[in-house]
């Protein structure tokens, strides 16, 4: 996909991303890396016996995580984007192992700035599974340059 500028931020402006399966790897490097050791992601045995979900569930980082990956990866923001200024989010649905997920993203907001060489955008980000069912939604605000002159 080419750069979007700030200007190129239309009303029906969207986009879709490639897909990612999670993995039992993914889930167990995330929680252990950022220190997420607790049962709810550790131990199969109390999530099979002790919680709702009966098999090994995503973090909700994680997901977030993912889903800005898989934004970045389609290039549109390469070069243009000067900052992520924030997110508001609701997790929907569990992410599984073993499940697919994309994100479909659509603006939902776009505002000059004070100055001339940027403005800020938000887009709706919605997360779905490989049923086409939303596991997150999030509102995720950039600060994005103008097309150059």
């Amino acid at each position: 996909m080419t750069v979007q500028w700030w200007e190129d931020y239309a009303a029906d402006w969207s986009l879709k991303t490639g897909r990612r399966t999670v993995t039992e790897f993914d889930i167990l490097s995330f929680v252990t890396l950022i220190g997420m050791n607790e049962a709810l992601f550790m131990d199969a045995e109390y999530i099979a016996s002790d919680t709702p979900f009966g098999r090994r569930v995503a973090p909700g980082a994680l997901v977030f995580s993912y889903a800005e990956g898989l934004v970045i990866q389609t290039g549109h923001l390469h070069t243009a984007a000067i900052a992520f200024l924030g997110a508001e989010m609701k997790m929907q649905a569990p992410v599984y192992l073993g499940d697919t997920i994309d994100v479909t993203v659509t603006l939902a907001e776009r505002r000059e700035t004070s100055k001339p060489d940027r403005g800020l955008v938000t887009t709706r980000n919605t997360v779905r599974n490989q049923s086409g069912a939303a596991v997150l939604e999030y509102l995720a605000t950039r600060m994005l340059r103008r097309r150059p002159a």
